[in-house]
């Protein structure tokens, strides 16, 4: 009995290579072998137009602008006080809690006086002993009992002694800690019964009546600026809120270091602001009533300012000259009138002469071939 001799290598080649040539044949006959444009020209046929591009557009109009000069910025209190005591001692008593609103020469902390005040007493006595005695030379100088240098000299004494007394009441007086200006208690470092030193800090005071932010400007931008500008401040930690202000003050010198120059305006807090919030700030230094317009997203970032305008179902590279930026608009001084259509979406499809469809609008109606009208008219 004869056994079956094996497929050879070149059969199974042959076998696995059939559902290739198939899957090739379906996706030919999928993609339907139209004739190409060469060839349509030499069949008289009108080659295909291609695909028209879906653009969205906006018009160009009119509508205010104004050139401005935009940063950031920390706010700061437009006053400060860190509160020291001047003497030192226990504290008795602490008169005032974080957040409290304070007056200028209210008393905040209350030293123990009483090491100070036996020190008045001594001065105070010392003093009184010396006016005795300086009265008694007077009668004793008219008497010639006394010579005149021991009446200078007593007198001297009495005025040493004097300004002893009143250092020691100045002294005294410092045992009641006061607000050196008005405004909240921002910080408390001490508590009743705590030992003060002498210039310790103990208490911080901010005047948060108006808050002023610092810009730092490029040196381009110094004869734009001027005091008195207004200027618009939005924050993070209040978002949609806009708070107006002024430039306050301009520095009248750049900084050689960094080519900058300082720029301060000032807000009134009305309770929101905050010091150490952090602010974006625009000064507005010019403004056109009437300006021509587009969105700022019209335009190309090839070179050049120019945009894509629609014309006639085609896209057209127009060069324009800008003007002012003012948020998502920018000021067209050349190239484009009122009422043109350019292009904000989908530019980077296109060229020059593409076709486009503006989405939104209803696509342009085709004329029908002259074939099939005369097709039609013979049906009938």
């Amino acid at each position: 009995m004869s056994r079956p001799r094996p497929h050879s290598g070149r059969s199974y080649l042959r076998l696995a290579l059939i559902p290739v040539l198939c899957s090739l044949l379906v996706l030919s006959a999928c993609k339907g072998g139209g004739p190409t444009p060469e060839a349509q020209a030499k069949n008289g046929e009108a080659p295909k137009e291609p695909d028209a591009v879906p653009v969205e557009v906006a018009k160009v109009t009119h509508r205010p602008v104004a050139a401005s000069y935009s940063g950031t910025a920390a706010l700061e209190a437009l006053g400060e006080s860190q509160v020291v005591a001047k003497t030192s001692g226990v504290a008795l008593a602490v008169l005032v809690e974080e957040g409290q609103v304070v007056r200028a020469g209210q008393a905040l902390v209350r030293l123990d006086p009483d090491r100070l005040r036996l020190q008045v007493a001594q001065a105070e006595a010392q003093m009184r002993k010396l006016e005795n005695n300086y009265r008694r030379a007077q009668q004793l100088v008219e008497q010639q009992m006394i010579s005149a240098n021991d009446v200078d000299q007593i007198k001297y004494d009495l005025e040493n002694a004097r300004a002893f007394y009143r250092a020691a009441a100045l002294e005294l007086s410092y045992t009641t800690v006061t607000a050196p200006i008005s405004g909240v208690v921002a910080s408390r470092s001490i508590k009743t019964g705590n030992f003060v030193q002498i210039n310790t800090p103990i208490i911080r005071i901010v005047d948060q009546s108006r808050l002023e932010a610092t810009l730092n400007v490029p040196e381009r931008e110094l004869s734009t600026l001027k005091a008195g500008l207004p200027i618009a401040l939005s924050v993070d930690a209040l978002p949609g809120k806009v708070f107006q202000g002024t430039v306050d003050r301009i520095a009248p010198v750049v900084d050689s270091g960094s080519g900058t120059f300082r720029v301060v305006g000032s807000f009134a807090s009305d309770g929101v602001l905050q010091p150490g919030m952090f602010g974006r700030i625009r000064i507005d230094y010019d403004q056109r009533a009437d300006a021509l317009v587009v969105p700022r997203v019209a335009l190309l970032d090839d070179g050049d300012p120019a945009v894509f305008a629609v014309r006639d179902g085609k896209a057209a590279r127009v060069p324009v000259k800008v003007g002012y930026v003012d948020g998502e608009w920018i000021e067209v001084r050349e190239g484009l009138k009122v009422g043109d259509q350019v292009v904000t979406a989908g530019k980077v499809a296109l060229r020059e002469g593409s076709s486009v469809q503006v989405i939104g609008a209803e696509p342009a109606k085709v004329a029908a071939k002259p074939e099939a009208a005369k097709t039609a008219g013979t049906k009938q």
